[in-house]
């Protein structure tokens, strides 16, 4: 199992966003710290929006921050939201009905329980957990404004 690049930076941009004390980001900032493109980002953040987790501010003071407060904001909850779903095999999709093992197959039990498992691991994080680490405000150049506004380096 692994997890998408789109995933792994809609945490990024969430933890980012958490780390600068939620005051406005440019994404081209972010874009530059993640070394990725500002068009990659704008799609990531375009879901991250319309499902309440990133709040954007058009203009050119604008930028984005968090919609609700860090510690709100599950990591499962952004994980089930980026990605496509958790069918760890055929035998979690409807071509189980195929499958002549398809009740009594202990396969598909360990891998529902390793699932479960997995989910109840990321439920126990948020996005201010990840972000509690006091060196990433350095590792993503971001630096204070007189204004209270932040920007990379």
């Amino acid at each position: 199992m692994r997890l998408s690049t789109q995933t792994n930076f809609a945490v990024r941009t969430l933890v980012y966003c958490a780390v600068s004390d939620n005051e406005l980001n440019r994404v081209g900032d972010m874009a530059k710290a993640f070394g990725i493109s500002d068009m990659f980002l704008f799609k990531i953040i375009v879901p991250l929006t319309r499902n309440g987790l990133l709040e954007t501010v058009r203009g050119r003071r604008g930028g984005v921050r968090l919609a609700r407060p860090a510690p709100a904001i599950n990591l499962l909850e952004v994980i089930r939201l980026t990605e496509d779903g958790f069918a760890l095999s055929e035998c979690f999709t409807q071509d189980r009905e195929k499958c002549p093992f398809k009740d009594r197959c202990a396969y598909t039990n360990a891998l529902g329980r390793a699932l479960e498992a997995f989910q109840s691991v990321l439920a126990e994080y948020t996005i201010a957990d990840l972000a509690g680490n006091p060196d990433l405000e350095s590792a993503l150049n971001i630096i204070a404004l007189p204004q209270g506004q932040r920007r990379a380096r």
